[in-house]
Parts: C-alpha cells; structure tokens; sequence
C-alpha cells in the first residue's frame, strides 16, 4: 500500500466527513456508557476474582500514545503479577509465565480491554482505530518502519481494522499498512463491519496473547 501524500488524504477525508466524526463520537460515548452500566456486575466479579487469585491492584494503567502523539494512560483489568516488568517492557505472549490464573481467561476473551470504556468517555480512545502503542515500542518500530508514527492521525481505538485482519501477531509493518487503510478510508459502514468481523474475535479467543 502506497502512503505518498498520505496526511493529505487524512485531512481530505475528515473536512468531507463532520457529520461522521460527531456520529462516531456520540455513538462511542452513549455505547460505552451503556455498556459499563450493564457490565457492572460483571465488573464486580471480575473484580472480587482478580483480589482472590493474586496480591496487587485490580486495576493497570499504562502509558500509551494517543491521537496526534498526546500520551495517556490507558485502563485495563490487571492480567499479569505486579512485578511482570522487573526486568524492562516486553512484549506479552500466549504462554507467558507473567499471566495470573484469571488473568488468563480475562485476556482470552477481552474482558481485561472493558475498562477501557472509561477511555473513551474521557475523549482519549474511540471504539474503532489502530490500537494504542508505548512510546518506546513506538520508536523501535520507526528503526525499520518510518511511517509508523501515521497512525497517530486518528484516535486509538479497542478494536480496529488491522485487529480483526491480523491480530497481535502481525509485524509492525503489515499493521501500519492496515491501519492506513482504516484512516484513509473510514466510514460508518467500514465501522459496522469491523464491529460485526469483532464480534467472533471475541467469542472465539481468536488472536489473544
């Protein structure tokens, strides 16, 4: 995929697509507020089992990068022992010995990405975009793939298009260039179709790690 003039098109698209931008928005913040009111005694469960299974929050929060660079902190279940980076940040992977027993089953089924709803109700993350990277992950990836930074032009998002068309396990490369799709071509029913391609992700652990 070619990115030549690559912001330009970015630019383009979203000044012909206002009424896109609020309806993504709108419907981004009613979902997820919905969706932590009718989760909450799911919530609650999760919970009471992460404090049961292991010593530590119940909550993590990390540094990610957001739209056009701005970092935030980003809000999950904790599914991993508190001392998982005693030895620097690296990535996670299905068989890692880091992950406690229910965090397991939470990063299985996503059930780890919910709180991440509150995210999106604070403005940093939507719904659908590229999935949001630690600045020193970020930089090693430019080494060998300089444009990656341009998937920062729209908001991170907990599911995306290079989610459901490759996962956790693609190279940073092939990501971009999925993602660059999404930007240059998103639209509400590009979205409904990521939502829908989500939906067996989901329910059959499909890409987990």
């Amino acid at each position: 995929m070619k990115v030549i003039n690559g912001l330009r098109l970015v630019i383009a698209n979203s000044r012909n697509k206002p009424v896109y931008f609020f309806i993504k928005q709108s419907i981004d913040s009613f979902f997820s507020l919905c969706s932590l009111i009718i989760l909450f005694p799911l919530l609650i469960t999760v919970a009471i089992f992460i404090k049961l299974d292991s010593p530590g929050p119940i909550f993590y929060k990390q540094e990610r990068i957001g739209l056009n660079g701005k970092p935030f902190f980003i809000l999950k279940f904790r599914s991993m022992k508190i001392d998982a980076e005693k030895n620097g940040p690296q990535w996670a992977n299905q068989n890692d010995s880091r992950i406690t027993s229910v965090g397991y089953y939470l990063r299985k089924y996503r059930i780890d990405e919910i709180p991440q709803f509150l995210n999106i109700l604070r403005g940093e993350m939507s719904i659908i975009g590229p999935r949001p990277e630690r600045s020193i992950f970020i930089k090693h990836f430019e080494k060998n793939v300089p444009d990656f930074r341009k998937r920062l032009q729209v908001k991170p998002g907990i599911t995306g298009w290079a989610q459901i068309n490759g996962g956790y396990e693609i190279e940073p490369k092939e990501k971009l260039e999925l993602d660059l799709y999404y930007i240059y071509n998103f639209s509400i029913l590009l979205d409904c179709k990521i939502i829908l391609k989500s939906i067996p992700v989901i329910l059959f652990a499909k890409g987990w790690r």
